[in-house]
């Protein structure tokens, strides 16, 4: 028999865990939602043989051996805390749990028990994210002294934008440097090392009736080597969305355009991703391909661990970007420079 995953969530799980799971040779056996109905009816539209409101039981009837967790933040730690003591691995999604602290007991936990425990920052396995990091690696642009992450994004620019109620929670976990800065935040710590102090503030652009979860952010990073960084998103900014990634050396500077990296020294500029030809045809959430791409690879690696790069963050990894995030939310509350705990 394969290896088989028990999927939480209903809404990304159903959107990108599943067919990523079966994409990299996964048979998935089991839905989780809270709504029992609901589930059984997006199971079955998908081919997902059972459905359960509980995932321990699902835990007793499937025999999974992997349970990926795709429900809300404030859910996450005690989902892949019960996933852990059955002795399941785990992909939980990001941010790993609402507080460090409750992130570094499932790292504990996790390790102890001798499980493969992973965080799905998937876009490790974007081609452009992994050439940055590997040219890095490579010195292909010397020694990197500065670091520029900029987004925005008109996802919730609306005050009556369609989105789940806790994304604007912040005693859930909502907000977009949770939701969204997580990402970028691992993806710096990967090419540039652990960030050590950081100086931020938080902003709602566009109020809302509940939770006061930011939707946007700007902090400026220190990096051991010196680096200095920038990382600044709006998710609520009219007008098309526009991205700024690069990352400057001594001798070269890396960026991001367009979905591709390139690299730019005294000899000019070239390409270091490969041309592909991307879906036009995507539907209402034209990212869903690249998010399905990026986690088959996070899935397949599960299955197939292999060495080196790209390799997947793991809970480690996960209460490290959380440790950064609650220095930004420090730095923002007090107006000060923050010093990251290692």
């Amino acid at each position: 028999m394969g290896r088989r995953a028990i999927v939480c969530g209903t809404g990304f799980g159903l959107r990108v865990h599943v067919p990523a799971l079966r994409a990299a040779g996964f048979e998935v056996a089991a839905l989780v939602g809270t709504d029992l109905e609901r589930t059984t009816r997006r199971a079955a539209r998908l081919g997902v043989p059972a459905s359960f409101d509980s995932l321990r039981a699902a835990l007793d009837v499937t025999e999974a051996d992997v349970v990926t967790i795709a429900t809300p933040p404030d859910t996450h730690a005690e989902l892949a805390a019960l996933a852990i003591a059955a002795g399941r691995n785990v992909i939980c999604e990001k941010p790993l749990a609402l507080t460090a602290a409750e992130a570094e007991t499932l790292t504990e936990t996790a390790t102890a028990a001798g499980l493969v425990a992973l965080v799905g920052t998937e876009f490790r396995w974007d081609p452009a994210v992994e050439a940055v990091r590997d040219a890095i690696a490579s010195g292909l642009i010397g020694r990197p002294h500065t670091a520029t992450v900029i987004r925005s994004y008109p996802i919730l620019a609306a005050a009556d934008a369609p989105a789940p109620g806790w994304w604007f929670d912040a005693a859930r976990g909502g907000g977009w440097l949770r939701a969204n800065g997580t990402h970028l935040i691992d993806q710096l710590q990967l090419w540039l090392g652990p960030i050590v102090s950081v100086s931020a503030t938080l902003g709602q652009a566009v109020p809302r009736s509940t939770g006061a979860a930011d939707d946007g952010y700007s902090a400026m990073l220190s990096f051991p080597s010196g680096a200095a960084g920038v990382l600044q998103e709006c998710a609520a900014v009219w007008g098309e969305p526009a991205e700024v990634t690069r990352v400057a050396g001594t001798t070269g500077t890396l960026s991001i355009v367009d979905g591709d990296a390139y690299l730019a020294t005294t000899d000019g500029t070239r390409r270091l991703t490969p041309e592909v030809v991307r879906p036009t045809d995507v539907g209402p959430r034209p990212w869903t391909p690249h998010e399905i791409a990026a986690y088959t690879g996070l899935a397949r690696w599960l299955n197939h661990p292999t060495p080196g790069f790209p390799r997947p963050a793991s809970f480690a990894d996960g209460s490290a970007v959380l440790r950064v995030i609650e220095a930004i939310e420090t730095s923002a509350a007090q107006r000060r420079w923050i010093e990251v705990p290692r």
